[in-house]
């Protein structure tokens, strides 16, 4: 994360699988919830209320939908031929409502073209105002970009790091606190260089002077 705890901030739940319970405990207190259609689910089964959800609803329960709005969840209805994902749609919607934070929750599912728009959704151009972090999986990702502030990156001494140019090539990139360092170097797009890297210690840090990267903990290795 990019030191925002201060900061506006909004959870948004896609639909998915089910995610640990443990994962409750590492979100944002007195955050805005957001859920994309199914992502309602998502969030009842972590015990999260959500104050707005969005989306076709197509895959979620009615009864569901009714006893959210009942309890105070205000619902925001596309149709099913859209341009955007529901996921895209819920991120709108929170930038729309202030957050400055977006924090997704997507805990993985069984197509792969969704959880790869979902990923490279986070590094859209169009969020590169707001600090937007991931729990995809098992795994956590941060989004650093090009002139902003370091990403500090968390874990237990030997977790992986893994640093992915999209969008283009990766320039100028310092990594600190990692086994093997980047001293304003550039990752050209496609490159595994920067997979399977190791924290020193419990915290580390990368920025970068042009381009995205997508700073990716498997295995559950980010805390």
């Amino acid at each position: 994360m990019n030191g925002a705890a201060a900061l506006p901030a909004a959870i948004v739940f896609a639909g998915s699988g089910t995610v640990s319970a443990a994962l409750r405990n590492r979100l944002p207190a007195d955050a805005d919830v957001i859920a994309a259609d199914s992502g309602l689910a998502v969030a009842t089964a972590l015990g999260v209320p959500v104050d707005h959800l969005v989306g076709d609803l197509d895959s979620v329960d009615p009864a569901a939908v009714q006893a959210a709005e009942a309890a105070g969840t205000t619902v925001d209805r596309h149709p099913v031929e859209k341009d955007a994902t529901d996921l895209e749609l819920a991120l709108d919607v929170a930038r729309a409502r202030g957050a400055r934070r977006l924090v997704v929750v997507d805990g993985g599912g069984d197509r792969l073209d969704h959880l790869l728009g979902n990923v490279l959704l986070l590094s859209s151009a169009a969020y590169a105002a707001t600090d937007i972090e991931a729990f995809s999986g098992d795994a956590h990702i941060a989004v650093a970009r090009g002139g902003g502030a370091a990403v500090t990156i968390t874990g237990e001494p030997g977790s992986l790091v893994t640093l992915l140019p999209v969008g283009g090539a990766a320039r100028g990139i310092v990594t600190d606190g990692l086994r093997y360092p980047l001293h304003a170097e550039d990752l050209a797009p496609g490159t595994t260089r920067g997979v399977s890297n190791e924290l020193l210690g419990d915290a580390g840090s990368v920025r970068l002077a042009d381009g995205t990267l997508l700073v990716v903990q498997p295995f559950g290795g980010a805390r």
